[in-house]
C-alpha cells in the first residue's frame, strides 16, 4: 500500500483536508500514513482529543530472541501512538500544521513484553493549547508521552517525545 505521504512536497495539512475534527476518519488517516507501520502490524485503533492508542498485534515476527516483543516494535507503537495524539488534539488546527517532527525521544522497558500490547499516547496539554491558539506561521516545542501495557494491564514500556511543530 502506498502512503498519503510520499513526498516531502506534499504538506501534513494536505493530508488530513478532508477529515476536520471526525475522529475516526483521523485514525484512519493517520493508520495508513506511515507505511513501514503497517509493514509491521501496528494498528491505530484509537484516535481522540485527549489521547491515542496503537497496538502490536504480538505475532512472531515481531518478537526478539527471548520471544517477547522487540525493543524496536515497541519504540514504533509508542512513536505512532504519539503522533496520532498529537493528531488527535490537533484537529481543529490541523489545516494550519506544516509539520510535525519528532526531535528527541527516551525510553525505559520496565517488564518483558509479551502478546497484545497497546501503546497510549497524550501530549502535553498546555502546550497544545499554545499550538491550538496560534495566528499564523510559528514554531512550536511539545512533549508528549506513551505507556505501553500488555493484556494483563501491565506496564511494559514508557516512552517520552519531544516534537518540533511548525504552523502557516
Amino acid at each position: 500500500m502506498r502512503s498519503r505521504f510520499v513526498s516531502s512536497e506534499i504538506s501534513f495539512a494536505s493530508v488530513f483536508a478532508d477529515a476536520g475534527a471526525d475522529y475516526e476518519k483521523l485514525r484512519e488517516i493517520s493508520d495508513d500514513l506511515v507505511p513501514f507501520g503497517k509493514h509491521a502490524g501496528i494498528e491505530i485503533t484509537e484516535v481522540g482529543p485527549d489521547r491515542a492508542v496503537a497496538e502490536i498485534p504480538g505475532k512472531p515476527h515481531q518478537a526478539n530472541h527471548l520471544g517477547t516483543v522487540h525493543a524496536g516494535a515497541l519504540f514504533l507503537a509508542a512513536d505512532i501512538a504519539g503522533a496520532a495524539a498529537f493528531v488527535g488534539a490537533a484537529a481543529p488546527v490541523l489545516s494550519n500544521v506544516d509539520i510535525l517532527v519528532l526531535r528527541n525521544a527516551g525510553a525505559s522497558f520496565r517488564k518483558p513484553a509479551t502478546g497484545r500490547i497497546r501503546a497510549i499516547a497524550t501530549v502535553d496539554e498546555r502546550e497544545m493549547r499554545r499550538v491550538l491558539a496560534a495566528d499564523g506561521a510559528q514554531r512550536f516545542d511539545l512533549d508528549g508521552k506513551a505507556q505501553l501495557f500488555d493484556s494483563a494491564g501491565v506496564m511494559v514500556a514508557k516512552f517520552t517525545f519531544e516534537y518540533v511543530c511548525t504552523m502557516v
